[in-house]
């Protein structure tokens, strides 16, 4: 008998992942077909609800730049690397890192369920092969560890059964407390937050933090924070963090509607990142002087638990670093 396909899983596989096709739904013209990068290092993939919520015939839709690859990306200056952030060099096996005290990222897949242009892993050097059985037992023999974050890829590309199985181990890491999940799954697929995934948040005995990853309040639709208000419910602390990205939500107005629509929803904004300049990226960048100037906005509108950190993230350093 064959196992059924989940819900998740078949519409994740009506992602846009060829650039023509993309261009055809976008009803883009010709000399905007020249702009694109047609053959990029870093793959297109996007899901079908992000690309219908992008402005038909044009380029400078926030949710379009965020996804679609550009010419732009093909000039990069030098100061604009393959591993901006260090994670080469904190790298204690194939797929855990071990930058800061107290906590590891843990990578179980290399899979996401979109690809943003400029994720500073675009061009890390995953481990093909499945299982993490050699960095479960380096989390098992470290105690100093409290805390594990899932990352990847996407850790919800996982799939449930994948997921306990995970978790199984994870739980018999009596030294753990917490268990943090990054992850923009749920932005373009919120049928991910199923009824299976629920059960296991539900029954796991060590703190989940759910932490997701969205940049502008049009990606946060009535479908994605109903499902992340279901987790919400269980008792699990809903977090956000953006990147502050230029012709993307590096606007007063921008910065103000996500966060607003995060609080009424019950998501903390935890950090607006300055953009890690990751190779192909420097089109996006903001100064952290605007970045100061859209913090002191939101502060005047804003609670403070409604303000996100302004931080940046410096290979080597013991923790983020706080611009404020």
């Amino acid at each position: 008998m064959h196992r059924s396909i989940p819900l998740w899983r078949q519409i994740q596989r009506k992602n846009f992942t060829r650039l023509d096709q993309l261009a055809a739904f976008l009803n883009l013209t010709e000399a905007q077909k020249q702009e694109l990068w047609g053959q990029p290092r870093f793959v297109l993939n996007l899901p079908l609800r992000l690309a219908q919520k992008i402005e038909k015939g044009t380029l400078d839709d926030p949710i379009l730049r965020q996804f679609v690859p550009l010419q732009k990306e093909r000039h990069s200056p030098p100061e604009f690397k393959l591993d901006p952030v260090g994670d080469l060099t904190a790298r204690k096996c194939q797929k855990l890192l071990h930058k800061y005290e107290g906590r590891a990222l843990l990578m179980p897949t290399q899979a996401c369920a979109m690809h943003c242009r400029y994720c500073f892993r675009q061009h890390f050097p995953y481990e093909k092969e499945s299982g993490c059985e050699d960095e479960l037992k380096l989390i098992q023999e470290d105690s100093s560890l409290t805390e594990i974050i899932l990352s990847g890829g996407d850790p919800l590309s996982l799939s449930n059964e994948a997921m306990q199985s995970l978790f199984a181990s994870l739980a018999r890491c009596k030294h753990l407390k917490r268990i943090r999940f990054h992850t923009r799954f749920p932005i373009g697929i919120p049928e991910r937050i199923d009824s299976g995934l629920l059960t296991l948040f539900k029954d796991h005995p060590q703190q989940i933090v759910f932490v997701i990853h969205s940049n502008h309040p049009r990606e946060l639709d009535a479908d994605v924070l109903s499902a992340l208000q279901s987790i919400g419910k269980l008792g699990i602390p809903l977090l956000n963090q953006s990147v502050l990205l230029k012709g993307v939500n590096d606007q007063e107005e921008t910065q103000l509607a996500l966060c607003q629509t995060l609080v009424d929803s019950g998501i903390l904004p935890y950090y607006l990142h300055l953009l890690d300049r990751v190779e192909g990226s420097s089109h996006f960048e903001v100064s952290e002087k605007r970045g100061l100037e859209l913090i002191a906005y939101l502060q005047k509108r804003l609670a403070g638990y409604g303000v996100p950190r302004l931080a940046r993230e410096e290979a080597g350093k013991p923790s983020k670093t706080l611009i404020y």
